[in-house]
């Protein structure tokens, strides 16, 4: 399957980087401008949250402030006029001098080989239920396979959102992670960093998990 894909970066018209900002600031920022744009920030009119894979997701990511569109998220956001629009964070006003935009089809769904993937940002994979399975688990095969089976469910999802069937298996293997720590809405949470491999294809700059419109489990290929 070929899917849609709009990846944008900022560029402002000052340095961002001694605000510590994250990416649920940028996300805020941008929703202030186009506050009838659902897509843009998954809210209703009457401020119920639309559930479902974020088309348009938010990354803050080594100083640089990136936005991607996934599907009808990706047209949304190539036609978004964005230049000389202010945002705040933290009571400064910014201006947005310029976008970088990559507009294109990318293949998308289970594939016949094993590709590898990094986490640039935490992977929220848990939640109450399966946290609990794995602080029990006290080895960490077991720990690594409810991780496995976690990403699956996650890419299974992620595809059902997306009008996309799996027509065969999704064969995932864990490498390198590590636990991080960190906060989803000043709520404490564990995320994880590392590496994975998986018989899908996965556009860069996706996100897998929880909140990935906050700018969660954002992932890249590694190439060889």
């Amino acid at each position: 399957m070929k899917i849609l894909i709009c990846v944008v970066h900022l560029n402002f018209n000052d340095s961002i980087n001694s605000l510590n900002i994250e990416s649920k600031d940028l996300r805020g920022a941008i929703a202030r401008i186009y506050p009838n744009e659902i897509l843009l920030h998954q809210h209703f009119e009457d401020g119920t949250v639309k559930y479902n894979y974020p088309l348009v997701q938010y990354k803050y990511i080594s100083g640089k402030c990136f936005i991607v569109g996934v599907g009808q998220g990706a047209k949304v956001l190539n036609n978004l006029n964005l230049i000389e629009k202010t945002v705040k964070f933290f009571h400064r006003e910014f201006r947005i001098l310029k976008k970088d935009v990559s507009f294109q089809e990318s293949p998308f769904g289970t594939t016949n080989k094993m590709a590898s993937y990094t986490f640039l940002t935490p992977w929220l994979a848990l939640n109450e239920k399966n946290y609990e399975k794995y602080q029990k688990f006290g080895i960490w095969s077991k720990r690594k396979e409810l991780l496995e089976n976690v990403l699956i469910g996650n890419l299974l999802s992620m595809s059902k959102s997306l009008g996309y069937t799996v027509a065969e298996p999704i064969r995932a293997e864990i490498k390198n992670f590590k636990e991080v720590r960190t906060k989803l809405k000043d709520v404490p949470m564990i995320g994880f960093l590392g590496t994975f491999s998986v018989n899908f294809e996965i556009p860069d700059y996706w996100g897998i998990g929880k909140s990935v419109s906050r700018g969660f489990g954002t992932v890249v290929k590694v190439r060889q």
